[in-house]
Parts: C-alpha cells; structure tokens; sequence
C-alpha cells in the first residue's frame, strides 16, 4: 500500500507541475489585473481535474461538461507508468495480483483528486467531490492496471489468457473499432482540411497573441479526440448535435450559431446538407466495413465454429464494440452551460444500439462467410454427392441392374446374403421385371453351392 501511495503522489505532484508551468506562461503573457498566483494554482488544480474528466459548475453560467479528452491521455500516461513501477516495486509475479497493485495506486490517487476538487473551488467555480473521486479511481485503475500487467508480459500473451471464444469477440471488436477510429479521424481531418481557412480567421479574429495562440493550439488538440468521436457517430447515421434542437448527420445539418472556437469552424451553420451526396454512401459504409474486418478477425482468432455459431459470436462483436462507442459518445459530449448549447455532443444510446446493430450483422455475415470457408477447407462439411447415372427409364442405373435380375458380389465364404432394396416401397418399372423376392435366397444358395 505504501508503494502504491507513493507512485500517486509522485503521479500527482508531476501532472500539477506541468499544468502550473502551462498556466503561468499563460498569466504572464496575457492582462491579469485582480488575478493573483493562488489563482493561478486554483486553475491548475481545475485543469488537472479536467485531465481527470471532471466538469464544473460556474455560477450564474451552469455546468461545463465538454471536456476535452485529449487532456486525459496525460494523466493516463503517467498513471501507466506508476502502475509498471507499482509492479516491479512490489516484486508482483503473477498477474492475478496486479489487481490488488492498481488498488493500492487507485485508492489513493482518488483522494488527493478529491483533495484538489476541494482545494480548486472559488467563489466562481466548484466541482463535484464525488465526481472527482470516481473518476480519479476510474482512470487510476484501468490505466495503472493495464500498465502493471503489460509489465509483467507482452499483448499477445495476456490475450491468449482469455477463453477462446471471449478472445475472438476481444479481438473482432478491436479491430472493428481500431478501422471506426482510423476512418473517424479521415473524415473529421478531411472536414477540418476543407475549412481551413475559415478556422484560420476565426483565430485572427480572437487575436490571442503568440502563447495565447500555443494555448489555444494545444487545447484544440485536446478536443481533436471528441471531435474523432463525432464523426464516428457521423458515419453511424445518428450524428451529433451542437445545442438543443440542432442535428448534424449524413443527410443533411441544422445548427444555430456557434461558439467562437477555431476548430468548429468545420461546422458551418445554418441549414445545409453535410456531405455532398456521391460521399454519403462512402461515409454510410464505413461501420460495415469495420463489422466485416471484425468478422474475418473473429473467425481467424479461434478454431473453426459450427456452421451456425459464426454469425451468433459475430453479432457478439457487434455488442461489445456498440457498448464501447456508446461510452465514448458520453464521454465525447457535454454541457456548456444552462442555455441552448445544454445537449452538445452525440447520443449516448443511439450510438450504442445503432452501431451494435450496423457492426454486429456485418460481422455475422463475414464471420459466417469466412467460417463456411474454413469448413469446406478443412473438409468438415462433406462435399455434394454427384447424381448417379440415370438408365434411360428414369430411374438409376443401380437400380435398373437390381431390378433386371443382377446377382450380387458374393467373397466365397459362407454366410446368410442379407439384401437391401433402398427403393423398396416404389413402384418398380414396366420393362425389367425382377425377380420374386422369395427366389433370392435359393438363387444365391445355388451359386454357393456350385462354387
């Protein structure tokens, strides 16, 4: 446990002093009449707990709660390495106990964040106390955990420890949301790339001055992961929206005036239709895409399934990557402020049920393809048998040759003759006419006696 509180301190004390740094370049280049240095630290300590995705609340102006989450990568990072130290510290061997080493790190880390959400408050701002604590324990133990256990083996080992199954709907689905972030951040760079220009002189309008415009850069840098976020939930169909009342989606946007933020230039308001209509379906595409290379995944991470069972694990894949990105809509948006811009951001359980739906079936198609592939390659499904050859009275030529009075193969060696007609019960042909059932045994009795 001591180890563990001294890698959240050391965590926590690092991240402070970075963001005090970022701060006071900004206090000493931009006009602070009536701001003093404990404000400044109040601030530093309120853009540490929005590294931890904890919102404000202003008085008189409502809940902030669009956050960026690039801001979260840094406090990940750190807690990542604290949890690989944690490990090797605490000479932890075996992966069943790195859980117990992420609690020690995670409980901790958790207080001193409630600590500063406490200390940060002003007349002006508060934020929540309980908020702070789970978020701080949240992001403290996935990210500490999944550092300790990398520590102690690569990926594909800690992978393989999973059940078959389980591990290919792991894997389906990562890589159905590894393509979903790579064609997001395509569509949401060739978005930004295409306003430009409007972006750039929205920023010379504000006129920051040179570290204001450094600050500005790296807080829209921040927001480039939301912004990834969103045109995920683009290409899903359900879109996003900028304040209440307000759509933008393939078929078309409607939005009321925005902020005054470069990035959302790309957002032009008004009525309009987003994309030009020969993108759209490129765009509507690109969850399928994704659910059939989780398919194919699924099916090449685990042993062959039953003809039936692919596209069942392949809708699976389709849940576990719907319930994902439904989190990161929720964490994508947020409030800002108690006017119109309330609602920002995509909805969380349209997202989710629309892209399990989009991800799922084409995951079951290509899991169900790709799996009867592999059937018929490891010559587990028995191949179609040719039709027999027909004796020109319509029925086979086995058939005719029984009912013409053929005799059957007979090894020399003694034994009842047991006969099977398998058109028994059919109604026999006109031309042949077969023998009498009674006269089998006789007729064959006769030719073992003669030999």
């Amino acid at each position: 446990m001591t180890t563990g509180a001294t890698a959240a301190a050391v965590v926590t004390a690092a991240g402070l002093a970075v963001i005090t740094l970022v701060v006071l370049l900004g206090w000493i280049a931009a006009p602070h009449q009536g701001a003093s240095l404990p404000g400044v630290l109040r601030t530093a300590a309120a853009l540490w707990l929005v590294g931890q995705h904890v919102g404000f609340t202003f008085r008189g102006a409502g809940r902030i709660g669009l956050l960026p989450l690039g801001l979260v990568l840094f406090p990940g990072a750190l807690l990542w390495r604290a949890g690989r130290w944690v490990v090797r510290a605490g000479q932890v061997r075996h992966l069943r106990h790195v859980g117990y080493a992420a609690v020690s790190l995670a409980v901790p880390y958790a207080l001193l964040t409630g600590a500063l959400a406490l200390a940060s408050r002003s007349g002006l701002e508060s934020s929540s106390l309980p908020q702070s604590v789970a978020c701080g324990f949240l992001l403290s133990f996935v990210a500490a955990g999944l550092g300790g256990a990398r520590a102690l083996a690569p990926w594909s080992q800690l992978i393989r420890l999973l059940p078959e199954r389980p591990r290919s709907v792991v894997v389906g689905a990562g890589g159905a949301l590894a393509a979903l972030m790579a064609g997001g951040a395509l569509l949401a760079g060739i978005s930004l790339a295409a306003h430009v220009r409007e972006a750039a002189a929205l920023q010379q309008s504000l006129d920051p001055g040179v570290i204001g415009t450094v600050l500005l850069l790296l807080l829209q840098i921040g927001y480039l992961p939301n912004a990834v976020v969103w045109a995920i939930a683009f290409s899903l169909g359900p879109g996003f929206a900028f304040g209440t009342s307000t759509v933008v989606a393939p078929t078309g946007s409607a939005l009321l005036q925005l902020p005054a933020f470069p990035i959302l230039a790309a957002l032009p308001p008004g009525l309009h239709t987003a994309i030009p209509g020969w993108i759209e379906p490129t765009v509507l595409t690109l969850p399928y895409l994704a659910g059939g290379l989780g398919g194919l995944l699924l099916v090449r991470a685990a042993p062959v399934l039953a003809l039936d069972a692919a596209p069942v694990w392949g809708l699976a894949c389709g849940a576990v990557s719907g319930v994902v990105l439904g989190v990161l809509a929720a964490v994508s948006g947020g409030p800002l402020g108690d006017g119109r811009l309330t609602a920002v951001g995509p909805s969380a359980w349209q997202t989710c049920l629309v892209s399990a739906l989009e991800i799922g079936i084409a995951a079951a198609v290509a899991a169900g393809l790709a799996n009867y592939v592999s059937l018929r390659r490891t010559g587990a499904l028995p191949a179609r048998r040719a039709p027999a050859a027909s004796s020109g009275t319509g029925y086979p030529a086995d058939r005719a040759a029984h009912a013409a009075g053929a005799q059957p193969l007979s090894s020399g060696s003694p034994g009842h003759v047991i006969y099977v007609d398998p058109w028994a019960g059919e109604p026999s042909p006109d031309p042949p006419h077969p023998a009498s059932p009674s006269a089998l045994p006789d007729r064959a009795l006769s030719q073992r006696d003669r030999a």
